[in-house]
């Protein structure tokens, strides 16, 4: 089934349809140049583009902007529950912002923020977003330029299938737990890539005996 004609069938009893802006606030990243970050220690944690992972914050590798500048960027802090999306180059990866990343900034991403606190809702939004539909949907709107965009009102009017609360819930919690499954596996057979790659190393060179 395509992403128009999921937006547009009939819902099912108790189900309602949003556009995404209806839902939430929508707010594009700060700039941040490259000469602004920091080693230091008191530095606030930075989230990038490569750093959703499976619907998750993994970052890459640690990138921490100054305190002083942090301090004129307050609006952009995140806060356990929010969304991040990408809008340009690989539009549509998403990431459900978890306690741990309470008051980071981020940058080159769109946050959805929800009026109130909502963990349900919010992890709902997450699941429905990184979908087919919505991310052909998603594809479609910055399909043609030379690199993939995707404009903050294109998206604002992505269409959201809401079903009533305790379906939210079970959905969010299933799609979360098997994005966990593939975050472990996907952690297994990159140590195990690494292991072998050392042990590798270590057979050619005659440190360690072979079976035979």
């Amino acid at each position: 089934m395509t992403g128009a004609s999921a937006a547009s069938r009939p819902l099912p009893a108790g189900w309602r349809r949003h556009a995404l802006g209806d839902l939430c606030s929508l707010q594009v990243g700060p700039h941040i140049r490259p000469e602004e970050r920091t080693d230091a220690d008191d530095g606030v944690p930075v989230v990038l583009p490569r750093d959703l992972v499976h619907q998750r914050i993994a970052p890459a590798g640690r990138v921490v902007l100054n305190p002083a500048k942090a301090r004129l960027l307050d609006r952009y802090r995140l806060v356990e529950g929010d969304v991040l999306v990408t809008r340009t180059g690989t539009v549509g990866r998403c990431a459900l912002v978890t306690g741990e990343q309470h008051q980071w900034l981020y940058t080159q991403l769109v946050r959805l923020r929800l009026p109130e606190p909502d963990p349900v809702l919010a992890a709902y939004l997450t699941g429905y977003l990184s979908a087919g539909a919505a991310q052909r949907w998603m594809e479609r709107r910055s399909a043609g330029a030379t690199i993939p965009s995707l404009s903050l009102r294109d998206l604002g009017t992505l269409p959201v299938l809401l079903p009533p609360a305790a379906e939210q819930k079970a959905i969010g919690e299933t799609l979360a737990a098997l994005d966990e499954k593939i975050r472990v596996h996907t952690e297994i057979a990159r140590t195990t890539g690494e292991y072998r790659g050392i042990l590798a190393d270590l057979l050619m060179a005659g440190a360690l005996p072979s079976e035979t």
